[in-house]
């Protein structure tokens, strides 16, 4: 009998990562979704360390995320570091963990989640947007790389959505009715949503090197 197949979702206490684990356990995957203090994507000896045991390993979402929004000339070095540490080099350490494995297995899948500000870059969220950013193009080379031993690597940019780390925007009515008017259809995304997304990606074994916006948000693309 075949092991069920396997996950890894990085800051799995979040509600995104919540809903993707919920969604992956129903479908009979084992699904890992450490906490920071299971997994610090900034910490290289915790990546090392939770990824060696691994016999294999399917599927790696790095959904591990901070925001330290401030005004450029108010922002600190370490808002700036800290932030890119999380979002890009802790997707960096994470993926070349996973990549000992899935390149061993001839197989695998690293799922990177993105954001909208990596399009247009929000004022306040210089280290974000920045963060964000590299990471497109860290799928996009990881994905050029690794094809030809049947690894994918996928970003999806999962839109606004009303969790823990957005609520105290949302409870603003001024400011939940400006982030509505951005949106064509007036209306936010939600996790399970997002969730179900990523488990038809990870089904479509011929998708790899794509960025997936999944909002009502237009804009321009150059």
């Amino acid at each position: 009998m075949n092991p069920a197949p396997r996950v890894v979702i990085t800051g799995g206490e979040g509600d995104l990562a919540q809903a993707i684990a919920a969604a992956f356990r129903t479908e009979s995957w084992e699904v890992l979704a450490p906490g920071r203090d299971a997994l610090d994507v900034t910490q290289t000896n915790s990546v090392r360390d939770f990824f060696a045991p691994l016999d294999r390993l399917d599927l790696l979402i790095h959904q591990a995320g901070s925001l330290r929004d401030v005004p450029m000339l108010r922002m600190e070095t370490a808002d700036f570091a800290d932030v890119l540490d999380v979002h890009l080099t802790g997707a960096f350490r994470c993926a070349q963990a996973a990549l000992k494995k899935m390149t061993r297995q001839r197989i695998g899948h690293i799922i990177h989640i993105g954001s909208y500000s990596a399009l247009i870059g929000p004022a306040g969220q210089a280290n974000y947007a920045a963060a964000k950013a590299g990471l497109i193009g860290l799928t996009q080379s990881l994905a050029a790389e690794y094809g030809a031993r049947n690894v994918r690597v996928n970003c999806v940019l999962p839109g606004f959505l009303d969790t823990k780390m957005t609520r105290h925007l949302l409870d603003d009515p001024v400011r939940k009715a400006e982030i509505l008017a951005t949106h064509t259809l007036g209306r936010l995304n939600t996790p399970s949503e997002v969730a179900h997304f990523i488990s038809q990606l990870h089904r479509m074994q011929n998708v790899s090197g794509q960025i997936f916006q999944l909002d009502s948000r237009i804009h321009r693309w150059t």
